[in-house]
């Protein structure tokens, strides 16, 4: 994927020509649902690392929403998800990420033919149909992986 260019002006006041936006590292969250934990991680990474990673998530077996409590937990944390949508991993360009990480709990790579990225296995609790605090138990580990990813990727070249 080529990084898409942004206009500035010079000195001169004249707007040089495909001035490149630094390239991010596309990273797809992978659950169930894509209801709970893939929208928590999608979320959190859209949030407090936008300039780093460009997130998206998706779901084996996609629900019709994206849970309330999620919602929910997720606006505790000052992060909105309202515009975020359950979708499967076939409606998503997953050749052209560079990460996957699954949160599912299961073997997803199969799934994934010719997928030439890196991948990742996140054992998380799914909180979906649970209480309030397995929810924020869920986000709260979620939030945390999510930022130990961006310091590892700030660590590595871009791909």
């Amino acid at each position: 994927m080529t990084a898409s260019t942004a206009s500035t002006s010079t000195k001169s006041g004249a707007a040089p020509e495909n001035v490149s936006e630094p390239r991010k590292f596309h990273v797809l969250f992978v659950c169930i649902g894509n209801s709970c934990r893939s929208q928590m991680a999608e979320g959190f990474a859209r949030h407090h690392h936008a300039e780093l990673i460009a997130a998206s998530s998706a779901g084996l077996l996609p629900a019709a929403i994206v849970q309330p409590e999620t919602i929910a937990v997720m606006a505790e944390k000052g992060v909105s998800i309202e515009g975020q949508r359950p979708k499967p991993i076939c409606d998503v360009d997953w050749k052209s990420c560079d990460l996957v990480i699954n949160i599912s709990g299961t073997g997803i790579m199969q799934m994934l033919p010719g997928y030439k990225g890196g991948n990742l296995i996140w054992p998380v609790e799914d909180p979906m149909g649970r209480p309030l605090r397995r929810y924020r138990r869920s986000r709260d580990r979620i939030e945390a992986l999510v930022n130990e990813l961006a310091e590892t990727l700030r660590q590595q070249p871009l791909p």
